[in-house]
């Protein structure tokens, strides 16, 4: 009776452990709101509903043949801010290379025009349009924390994503040849 026992007992452990790394697995990576496709690695990047800070529509496409950094980032992200002037150099950096950074801002507009009046950027930054749905999503940042870059291939794949602040020494091994 007491080996019966301890086997229900060690049984049950198991089944809540499952549960638990199960509960876990899905605070960490929750899935993304219905209707919302994600790329992964080494499929193509999403064609996504953009605009610039005048309101004009605009397509990842217009980037394609170069390697592209989208660096998602928001106003109140104090490590987006820290990492913005890093990005502006390496986009003076590596533009001789067909790189492009481009910054897509995940904030209310007027904040962001009146953060990039004060601060200047050396690349393009653009909205996102979609409601309700951080762009980053559609690269897998479905815990929408940033600051969350994707780094994209001359061919329109995706090739790496980070979620966090760059440092010099692996912005550099990022976009270097």
């Amino acid at each position: 009776m007491f080996r019966a026992s301890y086997m229900w007992i060690v049984l049950l452990a198991a089944i809540a452990a499952g549960v638990g790394l199960y509960v876990e697995h899905r605070r960490i990576h929750p899935p993304p709101p219905a209707g919302v496709l994600v790329a992964e690695v080494g499929d193509r990047r999403p064609e996504l509903a953009l605009v610039d800070l005048e309101g004009h529509p605009r397509k990842l496409a217009e980037w394609d043949g170069k390697r592209v950094l989208i660096n998602f980032w928001a106003t109140w992200c104090g490590p987006c801010r820290k990492e913005m002037p890093l990005l502006s150099q390496a986009q003076q950096r590596f533009a001789s290379h067909d790189v492009q950074v481009l910054g897509i801002a995940e904030d209310a507009p007027d904040a962001v025009r009146a953060y990039l009046t004060a601060t200047s950027v050396g690349y393009p930054i653009l909205l996102g349009t979609e409601p309700g749905v951080f762009a980053s999503m559609h690269f897998d940042n479905t815990r929408e924390l940033l600051p969350y870059s994707v780094l994209i291939g001359r061919d329109g794949k995706i090739l790496k994503r980070k979620l966090g602040p760059f440092d010099e020494a692996e912005l550099e091994a990022w976009l270097a040849d």
